[in-house]
């Protein structure tokens, strides 16, 4: 990392989370032990559990109507907090139900560290799935980013306690520790997104990519600024001609042990700040958030600390394409033509449409590489967030076998996608005078312009795409999100990962 003086980097700093497997325990139990705190699942309707000692009607009164994500907390002359936590309708809480009941409960209990939550009316529910969609729910909404601060606030939590009659504990147990790998993973996407621009630059994050590599069992290939030349990646060049920091391409790879089950192929935008280039971007909140524009190659580096532990079958390659996109007396401009990987020329119409740019050359070495199918995700279009706002990422793709695993992969994690049409009709909008295809479509419909951009670089090889610009960060803690960084999507492609293969 570069320690300019101005930038003041503690020497201890680290953008991978120290990861010393200590964290709370989360365990299920026969009954509670000592606790500071006891959450209790209250429906909206029928009998009030007894632990919270009060009837509907006093519930009511205090605004509490059981609806899921809403709590309330009870004095209790013990001195021990009881929360109520709303489980919606009898029966209705499903997965994601439960993963956002967990959150609600630790996100009523920030000053306590040994919490307990006493469940009902888990019939039906697998208990593997309950155990992992707990952890998640827990463990995700009491993440905070305090690395860079003086003194960290809040109440570390040390210990959870799930009280469910009738679940299969060993079962649940094993979902715990499932869920306990995949919020790791979503942790140091997090970490990564979070951290300053000033701290992680491209080359920061390759050192990063080792170090997890050698803790998590993956291989890790860092490409320098003459490497790329010699690859012709011409994309991610011209995007990095105005900065003072050197470009990286970082790849990625897994292998189980025996036969894979298929060959996936991961792509991450990895800007690791984006200016826009001489297409400055205006000084606003949004701008701040450019230090998330890394956040594809976050989620696709995180991805890959989960797959040995989790027993992955597939084989997957990873392929990061890291710089920042800064305006200079070097910078790349409009008009300018990048010579691709692929051999495809690009007029430059827009320097705030690099994401592209840098990932074309990464899908080309995809497909080189022979996988039998790409998803690759991009912090790539504000048109991402204005049409699907923050919550929901659209997903476009050539293949719908593939898109249909991204879809129900997002629906198991809770990441929520929709897909969009790869609408041909906008091809043209992509037309060029002076190359083979511009940067820029139309004023409309930009997320789709786009996927076909990127499109034009996969060929016939089964591929997805998903525009994380919405989703990137929360404005303020939601359920299982934080505020911040979400680590979007990291958990949607370890299930991807664990379950595909080739077709």
């Amino acid at each position: 990392m570069n320690h300019e003086p101005y930038k003041l980097i503690p020497e201890d700093f680290s953008p991978v989370p120290s990861l010393d497997g200590t964290g709370p325990e989360l365990h299920f139990v026969d009954g509670f032990g000592t606790l500071d705190a006891i959450g209790v699942l209250v429906p909206s309707e029928g009998d009030v559990p007894a632990a919270v000692g009060l009837h509907r009607e006093t519930l009511e009164s205090a605004g509490f109507d059981g609806k899921p994500g809403t709590t309330l907390q009870l004095a209790n002359a013990s001195g021990t907090l009881v929360v109520a936590v709303g489980g919606g309708k009898p029966g209705s809480l499903d997965s994601d139900g439960w993963r956002k009941a967990a959150a609600a409960l630790v996100r009523a209990t920030q000053k306590h560290s040994r919490i307990g939550f006493e469940l009902s009316d888990t019939a039906g529910m697998d208990a593997e799935r309950l155990g992992q969609v707990l952890a998640e729910g827990v463990l995700l909404a009491r993440y905070n980013y305090d690395t860079l601060k003086s003194k960290a606030k809040g109440t570390p939590l040390a210990e959870v306690q799930f009280l469910a009659p009738g679940v299969d504990t060993a079962a649940a147990e094993r979902g715990v520790t499932t869920g306990r790998v995949k919020v790791r993973a979503t942790t140091i996407a997090r970490d990564l997104c979070n951290a300053p621009p000033s701290h992680l630059t491209a080359a920061g994050l390759a050192s990063a990519a080792k170090e997890l590599g050698e803790r998590f069992g993956f291989g890790v290939e860092e490409f320098d600024k003459q490497q790329l030349i010699d690859l012709r990646c011409g994309g991610l060049l011209g995007v990095n001609a105005g900065s003072a920091q050197e470009p990286r391409m970082i790849k990625l790879t897994y292998q189980p042990e025996g036969s894979p089950t298929g060959h996936l192929g991961l792509v991450g935008k990895g800007i690791m700040y984006d200016s826009g280039g001489v297409s400055l971007k205006p000084s606003d909140p949004m701008h701040l958030l450019m230090k998330m524009d890394m956040g594809g190659a976050a989620a696709v580096l995180a991805v890959f600390t989960a797959l040995r532990d989790l027993g992955c079958k597939a084989s997957v390659s990873g392929f990061l394409m890291c710089t920042d996109n800064m305006p200079s007396g070097s910078a790349y401009k409009l008009g300018d033509v990048l010579t691709t990987r692929s051999g495809l020329t690009i007029e430059v119409k827009n320097t705030d449409a690099e994401g592209r740019l840098v990932m074309c050359d990464a899908l080309t070495l995809a497909v080189e590489d022979g996988v039998d199918g790409i998803v690759d995700i991009a912090t790539l279009t504000g048109a991402a967030l204005m049409s699907l706002g923050q919550l929901t990422a659209p997903v476009f793709g050539n293949d719908q076998r593939l898109v249909d695993l991204v879809l129900e992969s997002g629906g198991r994690a809770d990441e929520q996608l929709w897909q969009l049409p790869l609408e041909r009709a906008y091809r043209p909008q992509l037309d060029s005078d002076v190359a083979d295809i511009s940067n820029l479509g139309g004023p409309y419909a930009g997320s789709t312009t786009a996927a076909l951009f990127l499109a034009e670089f996969v060929g016939e090889t089964p591929w997805a795409h998903i525009d994380i610009a919405g989703t990137m960060q929360s404005d303020k803690d939601d359920a299982w999100r934080s505020k911040g960084a979400t680590g979007f999507g990291a958990r949607l492609l370890i299930d991807l990962a664990l379950g595909y293969s080739a077709e």
